[in-house]
């Protein structure tokens, strides 16, 4: 199904420039895995909201004024939620789930806290998210159990679990390590607020500590985690502690886009 660009709502032609994709929109895998990789590429994840007290709102309108007008970034619940109205709005059939990530987790078995999107494209079936800090998939794996999936440098599959339902793997050091779980129960946007609302509030919360941001790059990524910047590129990894606030705020519209108020 072929999208013409002069019939979009401009929210979305917006949204298209802010990521920048300027090819075709026919509904198809392709564009989809496009869609994804330049999103990765140009909105940054970031809980700066959060640490500053301003309540989030999960509301389209209010997230394309943060993510598209004001070209910030958020965190999974904002950032999938924008993610799956722009690829309703694109003619895909998008079902939002509830995921436990596992990476790092210390407490097992992790709460459900992360947001992920069911996809469906070309008669396939695919899990597409652009809503990690961390190394994840940059382009969408296809939900079929045990398909190796390379991207890059990096591997994907994805398991079944009697209890935890899917189960997102990633290829470390020749092992297979669980990154996130997921069952197929299809959420409302309203299912999510709780959850984010723990998030910004708990005071065992990962995003409610110090300031966290990431974005894939040309050639590595950015990160940042409390003051200190990392610019991972194949030379190796760059780390800096800007000394004022001036630098801090220059090196965050620097590396991630971001002008800070």
């Amino acid at each position: 199904m072929m999208t013409k660009r002069n019939s979009l709502k401009p929210e979305v032609t917006a949204y298209l420039e802010r990521i920048g994709y300027k090819g075709v929109l026919d509904g198809s895998a392709a564009v989809l895995a496009e869609l994804q990789e330049r999103h990765l590429h140009s909105v940054p994840y970031e809980n700066l909201d959060i640490l500053k007290g301003i309540p989030l709102s999960l509301e389209v309108p209010a997230l394309i004024d943060k993510i598209v007008v004001r070209r910030r970034g958020g965190y999974c619940f904002e950032l999938n939620a924008l993610f799956g109205w722009l690829l309703r709005e694109l003619g895909y059939v998008v079902t939002d789930l509830f995921a436990r990530f596992w990476r790092d987790e210390t407490n097992a078995p992790p709460k459900r806290r992360h947001h992920v999107l069911r996809v469906e494209a070309e008669g396939s079936t695919y899990l597409c998210d652009v809503g990690v800090g961390g190394i994840v998939p940059r382009r969408p794996v296809r939900m079929e159990e045990h398909l190796e999936q390379p991207q890059g440098d990096e591997c994907y599959r994805l398991e079944r679990d009697s209890y935890y339902g899917w189960v997102l793997c990633e290829r470390k050091r020749g092992e297979w390590c669980w990154l996130y779980s997921f069952t197929e129960e299809p959420q409302l946007p309203k299912d999510f607020i709780m959850a984010t609302y723990w998030c910004e509030h708990a005071p065992d919360s990962i995003f409610a500590r110090s300031a966290m941001a990431a974005m894939r790059t040309s050639q590595g990524r950015n990160t940042l985690a409390g003051r200190e910047f990392r610019i991972f590129t194949p030379e190796g990894v760059q780390a800096f502690t800007p000394e004022s606030e001036e630098a801090y705020n220059e090196a965050l519209n620097t590396y991630f886009g971001i002008e800070a108020p």
